[in-house]
């Protein structure tokens, strides 16, 4: 069932030095989830693997938490996104220890996104306002803003991300 889930099923009669680096990380995963333990550390899962890839192994992962614990160690918030419950550390320290959902809610009325002409105009605004993305759109250059109140451009609040979530808990604690 793991082989299958993780697209190895192909490939279990070859030997481990026959495998790419990512099959070799799927084949570490798939050892690790045969015995059904109650508690799952991971550390950096997706790390090396094709997008399709790391959506399947986030996917099995989701499922295999259901009934069990996973402790998920990772630095790319996306893998993330379908968790219940988040820790978040930062040098050993505990930031953040709750639901995702509170998270989220701890962000909203704290990013916004606006269009600026230019990339000039774009680092006018970084001197006051922490930016988190840039993105060239028809109109100009997207930006998206992390701050405290709406900043004076013409400017809405999106739909909260996890790491839009995440970015504005790192940002409030470097100010503090």
């Amino acid at each position: 069932m793991y082989l299958e889930k993780t697209s190895l099923a192909e490939h279990q009669k070859k030997k481990m030095r026959q495998l790419s680096g990512g099959m070799k990380r799927r084949v570490g995963l798939v050892q690790a989830l045969l015995n059904e333990p109650e508690f799952l550390i991971l550390d950096e899962p997706t790390t090396g693997l094709d997008p399709e890839e790391r959506i399947r192994i986030r996917n099995l992962l989701v499922d295999f938490s259901k009934k069990r614990t996973v402790l998920f160690s990772t630095h790319v918030v996306e893998d993330l996104a379908a968790c219940s419950r988040l820790t978040v550390m930062k040098k050993g320290e505990f930031l953040y220890t709750r639901e995702v959902s509170e998270l989220l809610q701890m962000a909203k009325g704290h990013i916004w996104v606006g269009t600026v002409k230019n990339e000039e105009e774009a680092r006018m605004w970084e001197q006051n306002c922490h930016i988190t993305s840039k993105q060239y759109t028809e109109s100009g250059l997207r930006v998206k803003i992390i701050g405290g109140e709406k900043p004076e451009l013409d400017c809405a609040q999106p739909e909260i991300t996890l790491e839009d979530a995440y970015m504005y808990l790192m940002n409030r604690e470097a100010k503090d």
